[in-house]
């Protein structure tokens, strides 16, 4: 489709960048507003509201990317969600470190994409860590690690989606975003987060359209995708120390873009504000969840939004296996974190 939008001054994959940029600013924007992070839903104070924006995200998401499916704009049936042989050790192992990770760190990859642009210098620092050992785990020194867990696989068959189970993907997107649905409207939330909630989970459809549809171009192709915090991140660190020898891609606007988003809402809201480590055991816990969201995030194939908001919607199982892995993965050690004595490992506000 790109061919006859009459662009002549940028090919697809310089489009995919400033169309990333602008994907990622709303993100960063939204998110910044509503706080949206899927570990204040899981182990947050206020974890019931939280809990309830993402969720309603999740069903907007859900909604609009099985809608683009049903008309034919775009498929997932050769995306690597949708891979025959499930790698369930991957998968397993890394949603198990990548939530333990997040709750060490105090948040998602996507959350402190969003508290870096808001003056939160643990979150830079996190988020530095989990870019390199994220691309060390893809293409370097921690890659043996990877291809070794992808040998154990689960043959699916057909059954790589729930679409192949009975009812079809009309069926379970509707039972999945009725019951996301539900809860966010039961949850006590002021229509206002709600809303915004609902408009980043209208994020995700739109990225795949944009790169699967839109930006579709036979002559030089891009991949479909759509919000996600690990690849990106790994592309974001590869571009900046080699910019001279590669071009910019997605990753790279999608990041700059939430950092742009979230600053200016920051700054609107007079919410940006420099902070740091308060003690060499602080930052010693979050270098560790760094690392294990860095390693974690490439195994279980995305983060809360890349394998979670964005991958569900999909009706992937293995995106569904991923989130849930994460789940359990920081369910656990929080309630680790929350047995140990006094001062030990403790997360602090």
């Amino acid at each position: 489709m790109y061919e006859s939008l009459g662009f002549d001054t940028l090919t697809a994959p310089q489009a995919a960048v400033w169309f990333a940029l602008i994907l990622g600013a709303a993100f960063g924007l939204l998110a910044e507003r509503t706080r949206f992070c899927f570990r204040r839903g899981l182990v947050g104070e206020d974890r019931r509201a939280a809990l309830g924006v993402w969720l309603t995200a999740l069903a907007f998401a859900l909604v609009g990317t099985q809608a683009a499916v049903a008309m034919d704009w775009i498929s997932f049936g050769d995306h690597r969600f949708m891979a025959s042989d499930l790698p369930v050790a991957a998968i397993l192992v890394g949603g198990l470190l990548f939530g333990a990770g997040m709750v060490l760190t105090r948040g998602c990859v996507s959350r402190l994409t969003v508290l870096t642009a808001s003056g939160n210098l643990r979150a830079l620092t996190v988020l530095a860590v989990f870019a390199v050992v994220a691309h060390a785990t893809l293409k370097g020194v921690l890659a043996p690690v990877r291809t070794t867990l992808a040998q154990t696989t689960l043959p699916l068959g057909e059954t790589t989606s729930l679409a192949a189970l009975p009812g079809g993907a009309a069926l379970w997107t509707a039972l999945l975003a009725a019951a996301a649905l539900a809860y966010g409207l039961r949850t006590g939330n002021r229509w206002q987060a709600l809303v915004g909630g609902a408009l980043i989970g209208l994020l995700v459809p739109l990225g795949w359209v944009g790169t699967g549809f839109i930006l579709y171009d036979d002559f030089d192709p891009i991949a479909m995708q759509s919000l996600a915090f690990t690849s990106t991140w790994s592309d974001t660190l590869f571009w900046t120390v080699a910019s001279t020898s590669i071009p910019a891609g997605f990753g790279v606007g999608l990041i700059g873009g939430v950092f742009l988003g979230a600053f200016v809402s920051a700054l609107a809201a007079r919410r940006f504000q420099w902070q740091s480590f308060s003690s060499p055991a602080e930052t010693g816990r979050y270098l560790a969840g760094a690392a294990l969201m860095g390693v974690g995030g490439v195994l279980a194939g995305g983060c809360t939004v890349g394998a979670g908001l964005s991958g569900v919607p999909t009706l992937s199982v293995a995106a569904l296996a991923a989130l849930g892995a994460i789940t359990v993965g920081g369910l656990v050690t929080n309630a680790l974190l929350s047995a140990a004595p006094r001062g030990a490992l403790q997360p602090a506000e």
